[in-house]
């Protein structure tokens, strides 16, 4: 069971991006189109700059007891995939958050209101 607990608390940690954008209405819950786009584009930019920086020495796979073994390429471990999509999930529910909460503020402050700080 050891060997699997990276991949456990990633697909966790994945599962609390869903609850968040599901609490707040960020991604999947705003437009769930253009999230099933944008989200397999982002995890398939970086496997492919994970892949060419393997190829070029640069990043290599490290043995540790607390992952699966399992490698969908040459060192490259199954894990890094749903690293990948927690990566670009958090980036784009924290995106969508921040535009919502500055596009507020600017409208607020706009309109003359007074906006806290």
């Amino acid at each position: 069971m050891i060997g699997f607990s990276y991949l456990i608390a990633l697909v966790i940690s994945i599962t609390g991006m869903v609850m968040i954008d599901r609490r707040f209405g960020l991604f999947f819950w705003r437009d769930w189109r253009r999230a099933a786009i944008v989200l397999p584009l982002g995890v398939a930019f970086f496997l492919v700059w994970d892949v060419f920086g393997i190829h070029l020495g640069i990043f290599f796979r490290g043995v540790t007891n607390f992952m699966t073994g399992v490698l969908v390429g040459p060192e490259l471990p199954i894990e890094e995939v749903f690293f990948l999509t927690l990566l670009c999930y958090n980036t784009m529910n924290a995106y969508v958050a921040a535009s919502d909460w500055l596009g507020g503020r600017w409208r607020r402050a706009a309109r003359g209101e007074a906006v806290a700080s």
